[in-house]
């Protein structure tokens, strides 16, 4: 027998998880002879691609990760002094190993269905009470993507909730970090805001014109002022204050709330989450309740449960903004829940004492270097400060610093005529004599030695009085014991990939490999910080260069730009591109967005976002954009078409033969074709962007390319733009301009949450250029599979002529409306069967979207089917009156451990039928943790921190 000697692992099997004799068998219940036959059947031939992408061949997992240590090796791991929102911190090991690195927490989904997500929501509620409590405000939500973007939701806010006689000018306090301010701009030019950006105190509170102001606290600068005096005249002259602050400095600061704020917004990033060159973090978002219902992203509220257990769900009315769809003032539809979850363990491990521990020590380090710099005769300009020191310096003694300072790996912040120094929770009295030493060498004088104590210099009326977190579990888990069982406590409530597949349709819960996650918290992708020399992130943006040619050739398109951090803010990035195009020719009264009905909430919510009108283009009978309409609407506003947004294929599940058709009908009027990426697991390595004639895209990286759902975030919305739109794309200011013409920034960092696209960089490495398109062939087949065994049971809302559906495929559910069971039933029923529910209700009210992904394998497909073919079984006995429509088991799905086990059982069917209706159950067994919620009870009592303990 012979032996191949250079044999290697093929990852592509381990990520597409059949048999050979699986795929036969489900070649033969689809009725193809091959994957190629089906193809053939499912995408229309004239954009299928007539050659495979020009990719890598695949890697093992053992080569790759050589590899990308090699990449890792090439960043130089300086010691970070750069500040600007981003600081060297410590994750708790604890914290780190069963958090991050835990696939129980990485691989959940976003918490619609409340009662298999009470883990990750009380963690969440966690976050929002520290987030209220450290600023003094009243509501958070369960966070946003960074601080620019933050402060330009607040901007939007203050904006929307503005009273009527002010005008539309926004005070932007000129201290702000400068990537802040810079995504301001982009923000504000399209809403028709009008910037002042200067010193504070020059704001004049007589101007009507002036709605809203947003102050730095500490300012971006470092320094810490009062400007008790100048708030209280905005107040009364009712112009609405927003802050921009630190966590960690309002441990011992004055919140900004009991200044008066109406928002205060910042980053959570060091709570113990790493820079990451950029992220992700999760920023905050806290504001008054009055305003409750105008606050973006999403809330974690208190309910009720069936059995009157006080339980945790998104609150309805604040949930998502983009529900409201075009009216919607903002487009945030994701929460960087992971990261906010590791924040709200921080502060939970280490309590209210531990966090103003770290607090003081800082403040005492940089007291102690400004002690030392001052006897070295250099002139620092904050008068008081919390972390970061101002020297006046000038730029050729300032070259010989920078000098020094990289050659003993330190980087500090460097402008004209100062330098910046930003201290952090990882500094020690070494470190600070390693600076102190540096300067004296520069300045020829003998270093000066600090002491083991020093006396801080911060005013009274600066000091916070009040206390915080004082709620029991800020104060219950200093032990890494009881953390490490507190974080599995919360782990076990609820149900992720680990358990059991998660079908959703549009949001694409596929595996994400352990060898794509190692690198994640490597030292040298997680200590890097965003605004570092480009020479000490060589391995970084190689990655990144690798990555955009592989998203080039999979999309046909020439341009890329990694900054937009969700799919959200990419939807927004590419029609900003678009309207700069417009502009560019000379066009602003283009300013028409035509999108489907079926359209996720995000596209026209990113469309006004973007200042553009929509135009709402109905579906025909058989799901399909209604040619004949878009025919008329076009014409009727051609002469102000900016652009179509469609999704391809479509929300409905099904490649549209006519979407060629569609783009030419556009381009002929002069528009642009914007396609939603959210689909793109349907088209990689089979057809693409370009091909179908569209003219830019976002990706969502945590759907196809792999990055893990978290709960609700990390995500990365990267747009491909064709040459035309190339010269838009998003600048920003830490790096060299490109184009004159670019939108600006649109996130804080120049790559958005640059860490996780390692991972995406993993996935397409590891299944090169056959294995990325074996993945669409199979997510296709996958999805046929499922349909051709519940076709029998379930009505297929749509497929294409030939009977197809893509890689998804929605069930209709709304004939069982007749015996009193809703769509949301079936989706509670799942949880008693140990899976999570597809997506519900959308885009057709009634209906469950299914999309089973490349990632299962038969045997997990036909346990799903077989679960959903039993409730449909479940259902029919409701409809044949053998059991009552108001008193059955899918009205009081799902059924606790509590409640199978009471003595008491009042039910119309047995126990053993509520729990394990069918045998896999009974050696698998996943328990809600909780009965039904009461949406209604949480929607009329909105209460969004933690449950008071009761005495």
């Amino acid at each position: 027998m012979k032996v191949k000697i250079d044999a290697k692992e093929n990852f592509e099997e381990r990520h597409h998880g059949k048999s050979e004799k699986e795929l036969t068998n489900m070649l033969s219940v689809v009725g193809v002879k091959n994957v190629e036959e089906l193809i053939q059947q499912t995408i229309p031939p004239h954009i299928l691609l007539k050659k495979e992408l020009q990719l890598t061949d695949s890697m093992s997992e053992t080569d790759f990760l050589k590899h990308i240590q090699k990449k890792s090796n090439e960043n130089k791991v300086f010691k970070s002094y750069i500040g600007l929102g981003y600081y060297e911190t410590i994750t708790p090991s604890v914290i780190l190993r069963n958090i991050l690195e835990n696939p129980g927490w990485y691989t959940a989904y976003t918490p619609y269905q409340a009662e298999i997500s009470q883990g990750r929501m009380e963690a969440l509620i966690n976050y929002q009470t520290m987030v209220c409590d450290l600023t003094g405000m009243e509501l958070a939500n369960a966070s946003l993507l960074d601080e620019g973007t933050a402060a330009a939701e607040a901007m939007a806010l203050l904006f929307d909730c503005k009273n009527k006689e002010k005008g539309n000018t926004f005070f932007v306090d000129n201290t702000l970090f400068p990537q802040t301010i810079e995504v301001l701009k982009t923000r504000a030019e399209p809403l028709g805001i009008h910037l002042i950006i200067d010193q504070v105190k020059k704001i004049d509170a007589n101007d009507k014109n002036i709605f809203g102001i947003l102050i730095g606290y500490p300012n971006g600068e470092g320094e810490v002022i009062c400007y008790e005096e100048t708030i209280k005249q905005l107040k009364n002259q009712q112009i609405k204050i927003a802050f921009c602050t630190d966590l960690l400095a309002l441990t011992i600061l004055k919140p900004p709330g009991e200044y008066g704020a109406d928002v205060v917004v910042g980053s959570s990033q060091r709570f113990g989450v790493s820079m990451g060159f950029g992220g992700p973090h999760a920023a905050f978002f806290a504001t008054k309740e009055a305003y409750k219902r105008s606050i973006p992203g999403r809330i974690i509220g208190v309910s009720l449960d069936k059995e009157g257990n006080k339980t945790y769900r998104m609150a309805l009315q604040t949930r998502e903004q983009h529900i409201r769809r075009e009216k919607a003032t903002s487009n945030i539809c994701t929460a960087q829940v992971l990261l906010a979850v590791i924040a709200s363990m921080y502060a939970v491990y280490h309590g209210p004492d531990g966090l103003q521990k770290i607090a003081y020590k800082i403040l005492a380090l940089t007291q102690a270097l400004h002690n030392a710099l001052k006897l070295l005769g250099i002139s620092q300009k904050n008068e008081h400060f919390f972390d970061t020191l101002k020297l006046h310096i000038a730029p050729d003694i300032q070259a010989k610093i920078k000098k020094t300072a990289e050659e003993n790996a330190i980087n500090f912040r460097y402008t004209d005529p100062y330098l910046f120094i930003a201290l952090n929770e990882t500094d020690t009295i070494e470190n600070i004599q390693k600076i102190i030493d540096i300067f004296a060498s520069v300045y020829t004088q003998k270093t000066e030695t600090i002491p083991q104590e020093v006396d801080i210099h911060i005013p009274q009326k600066f000091i916070r009085s009040s206390t915080f977190l004082n709620h029991t579990i800020f104060h219950t888990h200093r032990t890494e014991h009881e953390m490490l069982r507190y974080i599995k406590y919360l782990e076990n409530k609820d149900i992720s990939m680990v358990h059991s597949m998660i079908s959703l349709g549009s949001c694409t819960m596929k595996l994400n490999a352990t060898t794509e996650m190692i690198p994640l918290t490597w030292e040298g992708f997680a200590n890097i910080h965003p605004f570092a020399p480009q020479e000490q992130t060589k391995g970084y943006l190689s990655l990144i260069q690798e990555l955009s040619h592989s998203i080039k050739e999979i999309t046909g398109f020439t341009g890329v730009s990694f900054q937009p951090n969700s799919g959200a803010q990419g939807e927004y990035a590419g029609l900003m591109v678009i309207r700069a195009y417009h502009l560019s020719k000379g066009n602003p009264h283009r300013n028409i967005a035509l999108i489907g009905a079926s359209a996720h909430g995000t596209n026209p919510a990113s469309a006004s976002m973007a200042g553009l009108k929509i135009v709402i283009v109905p579906c025909d009978e058989k799901g399909n954009i209604d040619i004949q309409d878009l025919k008329i609407k076009v014409e009727q506003h051609k002469d102000q078409l900016n652009c179509l947004m469609i999704t391809y294929p479509s929300t409905h599940g099904v490649f549209e033969d006519s979407i060629t058709e569609v783009c030419d009908i556009i381009h002929n009027a002069g528009g642009q074709v914007y396609m939603d990426g959210a689909n793109m697991n349907a088209q990689v390595g089979l057809t693409s962007p370009a091909s179908i004639g569209a003219d830019v895209c976002h990706l969502n990286l945590h759907k196809t390319f792999c990055i893990p759902h978290g709960g609700g975030g990390p995500g990365m919305g990267p747009i491909a733009v064709a040459a035309h739109l190339t010269p838009f794309l998003p600048e920003h200011i830490f790096t060299p301009q490109v184009s004159m013409q670019g939108i600006g920034a649109v996130s804080s960092a120049p790559f958005g949450s640059a860490s996780i696209l390692t991972i995406s960089y993993a996935y397409i490495s590891l299944m090169g250029k056959k294995g990325i398109t074996k993945a669409t062939q199979y997510a296709i087949l996958n999805a046929n599979y499922i349909k051709e065994r519940l076709k029998d049971h379930y009505k297929i809302l749509y497929t294409n002529k030939n009977g197809r559906c893509a890689h998804e495929m929605i069930l209709d559910c709304r004939e069982f409306k007749a015996i009193g069971i809703e769509v949301e039933d079936i989706a509670k029923r799942l949880m008693d069967y140990g899976y999570h529910a597809p997506t519900v209700a959308f885009p057709v009210p009634g209906t469950l979207m299914i999309e089973p992904t490349e990632s299962e394998s038969q045997k997990e497909l036909d346990t799903f089917c077989n679960a959903l073919i039993s409730i449909r079984t479940e259902i029919q006995e409701i409809k044949e009156t053998k059991m009552p429509q108001e008193n059955n088991v899918l009205k009081n799905a799902p059924h606790t451990f509590r409640t199978v086990t009471s003595e008491e059982w009042n039910l119309p069917y047995s126990r053993e039928k509520a729990a394990f209706p069918l045998p896999y159950l009974r050696y698998n067994k996943i328990w809600a943790t909780v009965s039904r919620i009461d949406n209604g009870y949480g929607d009329r009592n909105l209460f969004c921190s933690c449950i008071p303990i009761p005495q």
